[in-house]
């Protein structure tokens, strides 16, 4: 198969080329309190477009997330310092976290760490894979699927305040985050 440089791809290339076209890498933009419902929202940002994807996590969670992004040190390591430790000690490395499905309203998520040349698929709730994530300073992606299905259950017929929110957080500035920092 010859592609626009004219290069010969391997099956593992184009494996790789496939996996990276289905998932989308994503930044955290920030994380916020949900004016409607007073629960947390991680706030996920499309690097090459301004696509966001709210998540909404639990607060113990939302705080280990807030305390790594505002580089809070702890005198003793918290669950998701701890599974980095642990990690390390076992002498794998998290390559990539990705929000792979939407089910039931339930966002699901896979942790991908490397041992010793392997490649290992740990089942996760996002907001621990984003914690995780963010103490390794490795990159998060979505599905694309996950994005597709979240698209059209906010702009379902039944969820009208669901289209609203995903225009107010596309349009977010820094200061808007801001005001609802945790």
């Amino acid at each position: 198969m010859v592609e626009g440089g004219g290069a010969m791809k391997t099956a593992s290339e184009r494996r790789e080329q496939a996996v990276a076209m289905a998932e989308v890498e994503m930044q955290i933009r920030g994380l916020m309190i949900d004016p409607l419902t007073n629960m947390p929202v991680v706030v996920l940002k499309d690097v090459a477009s301004d696509l966001v994807l709210p998540i909404w996590v639990g607060i113990f969670e939302a705080n280990a997330i807030q305390e790594e992004l505002e580089k809070i040190a702890r005198p003793r390591p918290m669950t998701h310092d701890l599974l980095r430790n642990l990690a390390r000690g076992l002498n794998a490395v998290v390559q990539k976290v990705v929000v792979s499905e939407l089910r039931d309203d339930t966002y699901l998520a896979v942790i991908w760490m490397e041992q010793e040349g392997e490649m290992v698929a740990i089942d996760a709730r996002p907001s621990d894979a984003i914690a995780l994530a963010l103490r390794w300073d490795c990159p998060v992606y979505v599905s694309r699927t996950v994005l597709e299905n979240a698209k059209q259950v906010a702009e379902g017929p039944q969820n009208a305040s669901g289209e609203e929110m995903r225009r107010w957080l596309e349009n977010l500035n820094d200061d808007d985050m801001g005001r609802y920092k945790m």
